[in-house]
């Protein structure tokens, strides 16, 4: 039984049966109105940056968002908002602070571009978010979506907000084909979107796509058509055929990397060690890591250790972790080290030693030098790791 159908709403629309139907791309669209805001208003989850939706709020909520659940975002969301509660806090962040706080949400990239947008717009619009399409897209980590969100859900400015959920419910509202993963296909839908979008009402209007999108028209299972506001005006709905819409053409396979990760253990202490400033988890802390499968006779040599320095080796299991564009096929070893004999060299697992500083390489191994050795605690409360060391992480105690 259908719950929701158009013709509860207005008066002039006959229920769709055919692919032929007389009504054209733009009508379609047109009749998702009413029937679209009718159920968002009664259907809404509660959110707690759509509760009180400052732009602020609106613009942290949806970066996180990004490919990450609802549900796991929440409890981030609050913990960010306690931390930095205005734009300038953020702009002022401490990086290693800012990490931390984003640990477990991965994309890291997404924190870092937040905080340079956080500057900007504290030096050039007095620590407040443009009510501006065109000025919002401008800032660091801000596409054509984010920026059609921000404008929409924190100023009702009628701009679409074209993520994967609208995407999808469009292209199956219309019995598109083509394919969702061009830039053209994505391009079009907003600009057809943007001539038919309420100007009144263009926060309730994008929430509700995106909402039907994540709770009705989902992805990778059957759709609830049963439950859908716009089954009326659905060719795809109407027709059975969301096995094949939307269509997406196939990714790129991903790269594989064979690595091993070490658990270095120093009496109450486990080193880790920070990347590079750019690249893949640039500038995050990580457990010590190689490519490769080395056996446990050589993981002195291969972590420049001296081999008297190196109580035991155990294996331990193996684990996965997947990339957006590379995937770390991971087993891993724990080193347990025991005290050096050189009382100046314990300076390296003690912490003391600066960056870079060479002068006890000869006596504990060149491989310790730019290793940190920090405490259980110190590593849970400090140091931002990657959700791909997690398994490994978990072990240490």
């Amino acid at each position: 039984m259908v719950m929701y159908s158009t013709e509860h709403f207005y008066d002039g629309l006959q229920a769709l049966e055919r692919e032929d139907s007389p009504l054209d791309r733009r009508e379609r669209l047109k009749a998702m109105e009413k029937p679209l805001l009718f159920w968002y208003a009664a259907r809404a989850r509660s959110l707690p940056w759509r509760d009180k939706p400052l732009p602020y709020r609106v613009w942290i909520s949806e970066i996180m968002l990004q490919q990450t659940r609802v549900e796991a975002v929440k409890p981030y969301f609050e913990r960010f908002m306690e931390a930095f509660p205005t734009i300038r806090a953020l702009a002022e962040a401490e990086d290693d602070y800012l990490m931390k706080l984003w640990e477990g949400l991965g994309y890291y990239n997404r924190a870092r571009n937040l905080k340079k947008a956080a500057r900007i717009l504290t030096d050039t619009y007095g620590g407040c978010l443009p009510a501006s399409f065109e000025e919002l897209i401008r800032l660091p980590g801000i596409g054509s979506y984010t920026a059609g969100a921000i404008a929409s859900i924190a100023f009702n400015i009628p701009t679409p907000a074209v993520d994967g959920n609208v995407l999808r419910v469009i292209s199956r509202v219309l019995g598109d084909r083509e394919d969702i993963r061009k830039a053209s296909v994505k391009g079009r839908m907003e600009m057809e979107l943007k001539e038919i979008m309420p100007k009144d009402k263009a926060s309730q209007y994008n929430q509700g796509l995106i909402e039907i999108g994540a709770l009705v028209c989902i992805p990778g299972g059957e759709p609830k058509c049963g439950e859908c506001p716009l089954y009326s005006v659905c060719l795809t709905g109407r027709n059975g055929w969301w096995k094949e819409i939307p269509y997406k053409s196939p990714q790129k396979k991903r790269r594989i990397e064979e690595r091993t990760v070490f658990i270095i253990e120093y009496q109450d202490k486990v080193a880790i060690h920070k990347r590079p400033p750019s690249g893949l988890l640039a500038a995050l802390y990580e457990l010590p890591n190689v490519e490769g499968r080395p056996l446990a006779g050589e993981v002195p040599f291969v972590l420049g250790i001296k081999k008297g320095q190196v109580e035991s080796v155990t294996e331990l299991p193996a684990s996965r972790h997947v990339f957006s564009h590379v995937e770390w096929h991971m087993t891993g070893y724990r080193v347990v080290l025991r005290p050096p004999e050189d009382k100046n060299a314990r300076t390296v697992f003690e912490g003391k030693a600066e960056p870079g500083c060479d002068s006890f390489g000869e006596n504990v191994g060149e491989g310790l030098l730019g290793w940190l050795f920090v405490t259980r605690e110190e590593l849970a409360g400090t140091y931002p790791l990657p959700n791909a060391f997690n398994p490994y992480t978990k072990l240490i105690g």
